[in-house]
């Protein structure tokens, strides 16, 4: 019995305790991820183990000397010539050079608006305009004869106490409302009659546009003039189709009469049960109403050198004029 406790007790002991196991387990984990460490170091790319490190804080922080030249790192890493001439001379290259001298000599366009309304749009009027306002544009604002004097004041007294209005001078009133019907011809005379005052004027603009109160802005204007600084300031945008099919019996053979053109009450348009021929000296197309078309072509239309616009007016005012002038004139003529 005495034999059998010294056995216990004695040098066999320690082989009994494991508490020494964790300890050691924990050290050759340790040791076992120093070694995978130090090995993946050894066996690395230097490139990729230091320097690559430092490109991406250059790239991502622009950490530079006075002199103009990267920092470096306290390790004396130094980055590769090929990566710091693509950091460093970006703007030495022609082609960098030429695409970062478009971009900076590009002046945004301006644009010159009509804003139309009628009885009951003063006050969507002016929203929309504070919507589309841009001291770079130029805006008209036309309230139709049906909307009565006081509100057509109230529009130009809104216009004449706005600071911004009044210091930059841009937004115009016009004064003698005209008798407009949609999708007539006296919406083209109305669109013909901003233009000649912006003409007359002598003012700076790229496109017009016309708008009517219940449109409101998807984009903010610095967008707009931001997307259209890098377009051709020759560049229409119509939505226009040559008449072919049925819409030449639906829509060119009817004569449409304009009661704006003789009347001082609005009233729709009216379609008679005479048919007139198709023209044959000239293209016939159809469109939308609302436009945005160049400075020159516009000049075109109100000059008419070649007498091509004045005569598309007189031929087309028995139809749909709004829809089918632009297009028609476009398409027809020499520009």
């Amino acid at each position: 019995m005495r034999k059998s406790c010294g056995l216990n007790s004695g040098p066999g002991r320690p082989f009994n305790d494991r508490r020494w196991l964790l300890p050691f387990l924990a050290s050759l984990l340790v040791s076992v991820t120093l070694f995978l460490a130090a090995a993946c170091g050894l066996f690395s790319p230097p490139y990729l183990a230091g320097d690559d490190a430092f490109l991406v804080d250059v790239v991502s922080f622009t950490d530079w000397d006075d002199g103009g030249a990267p920092s470096q790192r306290d390790s004396g890493q130094s980055v590769e010539p090929e990566a710091k001439d693509q950091l460093l001379d970006d703007n030495d290259n022609p082609d960098n050079a030429a695409v970062n001298s478009d971009d900076s000599d590009a002046e945004p366009p301006r644009l010159a608006y009509l804003l139309e309304g009628t009885k009951g749009d003063g006050l969507r009027m002016r929203r929309v305009l504070q919507a589309i306002y841009h001291p770079r544009n130029q805006y008209i604002l036309h309230l139709d004869l049906e909307a009565p004097p006081r509100e057509r004041i109230d529009l130009a007294m809104y216009v004449k106490g706005d600071p911004m209005f009044s210091q930059v001078g841009n937004v115009r009133v016009i004064a003698k409302g005209n008798l407009v019907t949609y999708k007539g011809p006296t919406m083209v005379a109305c669109t013909l009659h901003a233009v000649a005052i912006l003409l007359k004027e002598g003012l700076e603009w790229d496109w017009f546009i016309n708008l009517s109160a219940s449109d409101y802005p998807l984009m903010t204007q610095d967008d707009i003039l931001h997307v259209f600084s890098s377009l051709p300031r020759n560049l229409n945008f119509i939505e226009h189709m040559q008449i072919s099919g049925w819409k030449r019996i639906q829509r060119a053979k009817p004569i449409v009469l304009d009661p704006g053109l003789y009347l001082l009450k609005k009233f729709d348009l009216s379609t008679t049960p005479e048919r007139r021929e198709l023209p044959t000296s000239f293209k016939l197309y159809t469109g939308s109403a609302w436009i945005m078309l160049t400075k020159s072509f516009l000049e075109y239309c109100i000059w008419g050198w070649d007498n091509l616009p004045r005569t598309l007016l007189m031929a087309l005012q028995l139809v749909m004029t709004c829809t089918t002038l632009p297009g028609t004139t476009l398409q027809n003529s020499i520009r």
